[in-house]
This record gives structure tokens, sequence and C-alpha cells, in this order.
């Protein structure tokens, strides 16, 4: 079954995350679908070993979700068959003292993928206009402002273009950046909550704190809303996938992904007339032993 799902869910124009499913309805079977899966990760795999040997270039994936939307096993089945050379993640927790000590992007900056190779953010510097949104009294760790009343919409604005500028200035020096949120519904997030209670396996997984955090659901989406708004751009855009459905986020993510590093026109490395007369030597010298 040939589909490509990567063009459906792309952020062009004013974005409204009520107006957005969270379910995606399609001929696509899960059986099929887990299928596609394994035709695409082999494609991924190519196409990475290429941007490793181009070595000129190199491919930023953003994940951000709500609690338990999946982006940890996201990453697994989606990039589970990449040579981990060319592939780094980078999970994003609540900043440390050092981190607290530079501002809000330094250790983003620090963590960006070198040419050749894909780097993945599980959360990102999107938090600071996300969870710091919701609970602007964290930036006071930043311990730049004496109080919570700074945070006003000027604040606002200004950290937007911050992010804006650090992914434009990514675009124009060889990074291609692509942004997935994964969309679930709060029903969605009940049962995978329950799921973590109810099977032994899976109480690691389960926080206290995501309790408190799951009351804020409304305004975490007006955050989200606010950010994809603000920072969907064509050098940059936001991906916003279905994520009720498992296998179908990772179908659509990998296509996203494959689509990403195909419009990179990626190439193996051509060797020179030298080269090519030394590896000819080479050759003579193996065959004559």
């Amino acid at each position: 079954m040939d589909l490509d799902f990567s063009d459906n869910f792309i952020v062009k124009g004013k974005f409204s995350i009520n107006d957005v499913k969270t379910e995606y309805k399609s001929k696509l079977e899960k059986e099929d679908g887990q299928q596609m899966l394994l035709n695409e990760k082999a494609k991924l795999r190519e196409l990475q070993e290429r941007l490793y040997a181009d070595s000129g270039k190199s491919l930023l994936v953003v994940l951000q979700a709500m609690d338990a939307a999946g982006k940890d096993s996201l990453i697994e089945h989606v990039f589970g068959g990449v040579n981990p050379q060319g592939c780094e993640v980078h999970s994003f927790k609540s900043p440390s003292h050092r981190e607290y000590s530079h501002d809000f992007l330094w250790r983003h900056a620090i963590a960006l993928p070198a040419k050749g190779k894909i780097g993945i953010f599980n959360r990102s510097h999107y938090e600071s206009v996300l969870v710091c949104k919701v609970h602007p009294e964290y930036n006071l760790n930043e311990k730049v402002w004496d109080s919570v009343s700074d945070f006003d919409e000027k604040f606002w604005e200004e950290r937007y273009e911050s992010i804006r500028n650090f992914e434009k200035h990514l675009s124009e020096n060889g990074t291609t950046v692509i942004k997935i949120f994964l969309h679930i519904s709060k029903d969605e997030q009940k049962k995978r909550f329950l799921d973590r209670i109810d099977e032994q396996e899976k109480n690691w997984k389960f926080s206290m704190e995501d309790l408190p955090e799951r009351a804020l659901w409304d305004e975490y989406l007006k955050a989200y809303e606010r950010a994809i708004n603000e920072t969907s751009k064509d050098h940059a855009p936001w991906f916003v996938i279905p994520g009720d459905d498992k296998w179908f986020a990772r179908v659509a993510a990998i296509q996203i992904i494959i689509d990403a590093l195909e419009g990179m026109d990626l190439k193996f490395p051509k060797l020179s007339a030298e080269d090519e007369k030394a590896l000819d030597g080479a050759r003579k010298q193996l065959e004559s032993e």
C-alpha cells in the first residue's frame, strides 16, 4: 500500500488546536501501517547513511507532546534501525544550576547535531514557552527577573522571537529543522495513565506530578497553539500529528522525516581523479599479494 501522509499535518497559516483531530481516519489498517513502518525504516537507514557520507548538512527533529503521548516509543520505533553513530537523542528535563547560569537556549545549542548527523530533541527549547508559560514562576530560576509580574506580553514576544531567530540561524547554516507535536486527546491520556498504574511493568512511568499537570490541560493547549502559530515557518515547520493511535503517529512521523532528508539533496562524496588513481593502485597492490 503506497500512502503518504507527510503533507497532511504541516502547519501553514493560522492554526487552531481545537480544530485538529487526535485520531486520523483513513483506509490504512494497523497491520498495513506496521508493515509500512518497516519499509520506511529501511529507507530512513539508507538516507541516514547518505547524510553521514555527505557530511555537510544535519537534521534536527524536535518532538513535543503532552505527557503519555508516546514520544519515547516513537523514537524507539522510528529510529531503531538507524546507525547509532549518526543519530543522537537528547531528552531535556528541568534545567540544572549550570544550565540556569546561561541563557535559555544555551543547553539546546550545545546539543545540536553535528554535520552529517540526525539530532532528536525529546522536549526542547519550546519548554520555555510551554511549561514556563503555564508556570511563569519557573522563569525566576534564571535569576534575571525579580517577580512573576515581569513576564508580560513583551517577555513572551521576545521569547518567540529568540526561538525564531535561533531556528532561522540553524536553517541558514546547514541544519534542517522539523518540529512534531503528537496531539492526543485528554481521554487517551487518561487511558494511558491508568495503564501505567495497572500494569506493573509500566508503574515506573507514572509520576504523581502528572495529575496536577493534567488539571492544567486547557492552559497547556493554549500555550501549544500560541507557540506553534508564532514559530511554524517554511524553514522550520511544525507538524501536528494525531497521536491517539501510536502506530499511525509513527508512520506519519517517519514519512515527514524521510521527506525532510530527501529534500536535502544529499550526495555521496565524488572522488577526484587523483583519488580514483590511488584506489586503482591500492586494488592492484592487494590483488598482487
